[in-house]
């Protein structure tokens, strides 16, 4: 299983971001996909997560400015980054969770945002 990241890169505060990741190799039933970020210093958080059903949740620092979306064709999930501001910089991680067995992480995807 992989998982590819992409979108990151250099953001002024207000701007904007949208992240991709898509699940490759031998997959099995998907139960949620979703982003996580981890800042210099500061653990691992949840920014954003779906499940197939389509019900989401996010972190409570994303207070209506992320957007969180899966094409389930494509094993592919969205995030779609608004009003981004200089706390948001992180290196952001696609992670997957299977109904059955372990989940999997990618290799994540740097977002810096500058003042």
């Amino acid at each position: 299983v992989q998982l590819q990241a992409s979108g990151g890169g250099l953001v002024q505060a207000g701007g904007s971001l949208r992240l991709s990741c898509t699940l490759s190799g031998s997959i099995s039933t998907i139960y949620s996909m979703g982003w996580y970020r981890q800042a210099p210093g500061k653990q691992r958080e949840l920014v954003a997560i779906i499940t197939t059903g389509s019900i989401s949740g996010y972190g409570d620092f994303v207070k209506g400015r992320f957007t969180i979306s899966r094409d389930n064709a494509k094993n592919s999930v969205y995030l779609q980054m608004n009003s981004l501001m200089p706390e948001d910089t992180a290196i952001y991680y696609c992670n997957v969770d299977f109904v059955r067995g372990p989940g999997a992480w990618g290799q994540g995807t740097l977002v810096t945002v500058s003042s």
